[in-house]
């Protein structure tokens, strides 16, 4: 569940309406739900109790300074893809040993600066990146905790481009290319084999793709053992999904439960790496309508908020709820919702059953905590809207909104 909801007509963030938000930070704003994001944290958390495990929430899916404090402070570890989000985790205070490093091309200097900084490991995604590591772990004088990341072969069943788990994906190597570079991992001087990593894809909505995996990969572990590689951690990754439309993914709870009957009698920490499940329905865009139009085939409803706000129904075909932030009476229609980007695959949502509304009424967009505004841009050169975070009657301001001098700052050497 989410604390987004109406009151006397009126959408509220927890105890403040959103109108009173948008007075005073203007549209397109992201607004956050602090209630949200601590409710979806340790209602996944919680899910796993009565095992060892870390949850290391994805910081991809919504990289806010005062979102990842706020689940630091809760107890959360992060799962991060760059040494730009090892930096950020870092700045909010997050331990190092709570910190586990994916990605498929981590540069030189990333894999300094997280060795310097003593993560937990590296889910690390190819043989010449275990040999990159390596090296730089030695230029160091150092050792290096790693994982392998294995590639199942598991169909998630969910949109191609956030699928990671099929052979012909770029994650993670099939069972006998790990099975060689774990044995190459053992012999390398600087190199601390710890654990196993598995990450299907994103916005499962089904149990059965993450224990077909497992048992896969607890297979794999038990020939492991038996060569005397010692694994003590197990990372399934993310990607349980959350209600966009009609889904219907399972609670934590179903899925804490499947998982914890295959590890009973392990000794091995379990390592999550959940992101929109945590922040997808804890924040929503809210946008101004600027102009109405109808053509002899169309209905239009245009706003300021854009395909740089948000890119995920142009790249993705996704569907997010919208709804008017005041409650209104009157006939619907159907329209496409769009910004002012010069693209037409600008839009928020097409053919849309939606009230009829005219200019400078407010829409919410829902389950945007998640992929929103990490995946904005300033692309037509518009800067990029605030991000606010609600907490019970309070508001902070978690990122300033973009000014005109924000786009031009790298460029100002040019005159």
């Amino acid at each position: 569940m989410h604390y987004f909801e109406y009151k006397n007509g009126q959408l509220f963030a927890e105890d403040i309406s959103v109108e009173e938000l948008v007075k005073e930070f203007d549209t397109p704003v992201y607004i956050y739900s602090a209630r949200t994001f601590r409710r979806h944290f340790e209602a996944f958390d919680s899910a796993f109790a009565g095992i060892d495990h870390l949850t290391c929430y994805s910081v991809k899916a919504n990289s806010n300074l005062c979102v990842l404090k706020m689940l630091s402070e809760m107890g959360s570890g992060m799962d991060i893809v760059s040494g730009g989000e090892l930096f950020r985790v870092l700045k909010a205070g997050v331990d190092p040993q709570k910190i586990v490093y994916s990605g498929v091309g981590k540069k030189d200097h990333e894999i300094r600066e997280a060795i310097l900084s003593d993560i937990l490991m590296f889910n690390v995604e190819s043989r010449q990146e275990l040999e990159k590591i390596n090296q730089v772990a030695a230029e160091m004088d150092s050792t290096a905790r790693i994982s392998l990341r294995i590639n199942p072969d598991v169909d998630p069943k969910t949109h191609p481009y956030i699928s990671t788990g099929l052979k012909k994906n770029k994650f993670g190597l099939d069972l006998e290319q790990a099975m060689d570079s774990y044995m190459l991992a053992k012999q390398l001087s600087n190199i601390e084999p710890v654990g196993i990593d598995c990450h299907i894809g994103s916005q499962l909505t089904s149990i059965d793709p993450f224990i077909e995996a497992l048992d896969r990969i607890m297979k794999f572990q038990s020939k492991l053992t038996d060569l005397g590689i010692d694994i003590r951690y197990l990372d399934l990754g993310g990607g349980l999904g959350i209600t966009y439309d009609e889904e219907q993914p399972p609670h934590p709870v179903e899925f804490g439960q499947a998982i914890k009957e295959k590890l009973k009698g392990t000794d091995l920490t379990l390592i999550l790496e959940p992101g929109r499940v945590i922040a997808g329905n804890s924040g929503i865009l809210v946008t101004r309508v600027l102009y109405t139009k109808k053509t002899p085939s169309k209905n239009f409803i245009i706003v300021d908020a854009a395909m740089n706000d948000l890119v995920r129904p142009s790249l993705y075909g996704s569907f997010h709820r919208i709804a008017c932030v005041h409650e209104k009476n009157g006939p619907d229609c159907v329209a496409d919702i769009v910004g002012p980007i010069c693209e037409t695959g600008d839009f928020l949502a097409q053919d849309r059953k939606i009230r009829e509304v005219g200019q400078n009424e407010l829409l919410a967009v829902f389950s945007a905590g998640a992929y929103g505004f990490t995946m904005s841009s300033q692309y037509n050169s518009r800067p990029r809207g605030a991000e606010v975070i609600v907490d019970g009657t309070k508001f902070t301001l978690a990122r300033r909104r973009e000014v005109y001098f924000d786009l031009l700052d790298l460029e100002e050497q040019c005159f």
